[in-house]
């Protein structure tokens, strides 16, 4: 039974393992644009924009406006 547990505990650390193998293999894709300063800069403000709408749209939807 120590060994199911000692197993079962072993799952959050996968997770966190896929979860970033994912954001790395999605983001390499844009690693060649943050080498020129202005593209890198669109590229932070929109990440940015795209969070801070999120954030609103999903205060809206949750009426907590």
């Amino acid at each position: 039974m120590k060994e199911f547990f000692k197993n079962v505990l072993n799952y959050p650390k996968y997770l966190i393992v896929i979860v970033i193998g994912l954001f790395t293999f999605a983001l390499q894709p844009l690693a060649p644009f943050l080498k020129k300063p202005l593209t890198a800069i669109a590229l932070v403000s929109a990440a940015i924009s795209g969070f801070i709408g999120l954030s609103f749209i999903l205060k809206a939807m949750l009426n907590q406006v």
